[in-house]
């Protein structure tokens, strides 16, 4: 029960990567706060959570893409919870197209969701955080940022940015007794794969390419925040920890 007593704000926390990590952290004692609006995941998780006497979950419907509502319902969620002690920025949306394809309006959307989000997040628990003299915060990266993978340029820089956010927060909040470190995952078979024509071909693109010979799990994940967040990483900030099976390495 690592994590009894402490309260988890997980945004996509119904996801691919993230539902296991959600029930890693009730099955640890948390209290979950998920926050996604897709709700067939939603449904899904909150079926598997029903078998968890540890921890609870609590489903919260914001749209990371309506930064003013979300503002809003954070608020009204910290008032009603008293605080968050830990911040996993999680959610994510990666449009695939060639670089002429996209907007600046596709910039600005993927930015709100994938960034400008988590801001309003860390916003929202840190005075909770500082006030406690305790708080972790993790960013969801991606290899992709070493990588510079084509036709992703929107999603690629989102997740610069985080990793940019992380090594500035982590400088500024360390006086308060609040660590902030991002993961950069690498490939997963979860439904972001779907935007590759060829599924298989990619499966043998990433195993030969992986120190590791086998495809990631959602489980690796879940290990790797809760290390990240836990009083046993207390020491730890500002790093990227790359989730990838030896992928990237720097």
């Amino acid at each position: 029960m690592e994590f009894a007593g402490k309260t988890v704000l997980f945004t996509g926390a119904a996801g691919g990567l993230g539902a296991e990590s959600a029930l890693a952290y009730m099955r640890a004692g948390a209290r979950v706060l998920c926050v996604d609006i897709d709700e067939t995941k939603i449904a899904a998780l909150e079926d598997r959570a029903l078998a968890f006497e540890q921890g609870s979950l609590a489903i919260e419907r914001l749209d990371l893409g309506d930064l003013a509502g979300l503002e809003r319902g954070l608020a009204q969620l910290v008032e009603r919870e008293g605080r968050v002690d830990i911040v996993i920025n999680n959610a994510a949306i990666y449009p695939s197209r060639p670089f002429e394809d996209f907007t600046l309006g596709d910039y600005q959307a993927v930015q709100r969701v994938n960034v400008e989000a988590g801001v309003l997040c860390v916003r929202a628990a840190l005075p909770g955080m500082r006030a406690n003299g305790w708080g972790r915060i993790v960013n969801v990266a991606s290899v992709t940022f070493y990588g510079g993978w084509a036709n992703l340029s929107p999603y690629v820089a989102s997740k610069a940015a985080l990793v940019g956010l992380t090594r500035a927060w982590a400088r500024e909040f360390g006086a308060y007794g609040v660590t902030v470190n991002a993961i950069a995952p690498g490939a997963f078979p979860t439904d972001a794969e779907k935007i590759h024509p060829d599924p298989d071909g990619y499966t043998r693109h990433v195993l030969d390419h992986q120190a590791v010979k086998r495809r990631g799990r959602p489980d690796d994940i879940a290990q790797a925040l809760l290390f990240l967040t836990s009083d046993r990483a207390g020491f730890v900030t500002g790093q990227t920890l790359n989730v990838d099976g030896g992928w990237v390495m720097q």
